[in-house]
């Protein structure tokens, strides 16, 4: 059979689109690559959370492209610019602190590459730099906190003095769980934070700064508030070498309930442990592909986590996974 002019015309036209976009038919089989930024292996939960993104990118099939920030906004900043020039689909981070984002994350959106922060948030005033945080809510930890803390003491008249072990400075979880705490307890004259240090997350800072504590304020120490369990076991180090007895004559209140957290719980020198999960790799993951469909998501994903007291922590600790 002859075909017409215009029959011709349309097979050409027909194999030329096939030339052209016949690839693209296979764009969902080609692996997607993730850039993602840590902030370094400061604490044990860090560590934990490395762990899970880099099996849940196995396990979905992502090429993770991975770096370690030892800490430093600069070191990030170079590894996202790092992750713009490959031309990655997309980018993740949890970031050293809050600020000083913009320029950054601006050249990722003028490159059309997406990015999703994880466990901390930034702060921006153009939300469209970010697609969505995964992770805690840091401030209703610190609430969390301070009502244990209000409950704990409600029999009490007071002063009830507290020794603040700050996390790293302008990082999110450390300007929040000190916010949730101050919410919580303005209004009760008997609390007082008597002194805060940053430890910078880390169990050796956890322990220099408490040995700081115990010369300076002595036995007017209450309560011991760390920001995470690393900082808590360096402060539980500097009173048993000072001769207190951590978890009786002074609260211990934690953040993170790593096994390290859970095991001094069972010991008897925390006394509550405020949930922090790090197993974010395989949410992430999920809204790596969503974001790579062109799937709408959230601006903001919460994790769900509860607050264990040391009356639990024997119970739960052969289920916690990190």
């Amino acid at each position: 059979m002859t075909l017409s002019r215009r029959d011709a015309l349309a097979a050409l036209v027909g194999s030329a689109f096939a030339l052209t976009f016949g690839p693209l038919a296979h764009a969902e089989d080609k692996k997607i690559t993730l850039g993602f930024a840590q902030v370094g292996a400061e604490s044990a939960w860090r560590t934990a959370n490395t762990v899970s993104v880099k099996s849940a990118a196995t396990e979905a099939g992502i090429n993770l492209k991975f770096s370690d920030a030892q800490q430093k906004q600069e070191n990030q900043i170079k590894a996202i610019r790092s992750y713009i020039a490959q031309k990655v689909d997309v980018i993740a981070f949890s970031p050293v602190v809050e600020s000083g984002w913009e320029p950054v994350l601006l050249e990722a959106k003028n490159a059309k590459i997406p990015v999703i922060l994880t466990d901390r948030n930034i702060d921006v005033k153009d939300k469209s730099l970010y697609v969505t945080m995964i992770g805690s809510d840091f401030l209703e930890e610190g609430r969390r906190a301070g009502k244990w803390l209000e409950e704990r003491y409600k029999n009490e008249p007071g002063p009830i003095n507290i020794a603040e072990l700050q996390g790293t400075v302008g990082s999110a979880p450390a300007n929040d769980r000190r916010a949730g705490l101050l919410e919580v307890i303005k209004n009760d004259p008997k609390f007082k934070v008597i002194a805060s240090q940053s430890g910078d997350f880390t169990l050796a800072g956890g322990k220099q700064v408490m040995e700081a504590f115990v010369k300076t304020y002595g036995k007017k120490i209450n309560v011991v508030y760390a920001h995470n369990d690393d900082m808590a076991l360096g402060a539980i180090q500097a009173m048993e070498e000072a001769g207190w007895k951590p978890g009786k004559d002074v609260s211990v209140v934690s953040f993170d309930a790593t096994k390290g957290g859970f095991q001094a719980m069972v010991a008897g020198k925390i006394n509550v442990d405020v949930e922090c999960s790090p197993l974010l790799g395989p949410q992430l993951m999920t809204a790596v592909k969503d974001v790579v469909a062109g799937k709408q998501l959230p601006k903001r994903i919460v994790t769900e986590e509860t607050v264990f007291p040391m009356s639990v922590a024997a119970e739960v600790m052969p289920t916690r996974k990190y």
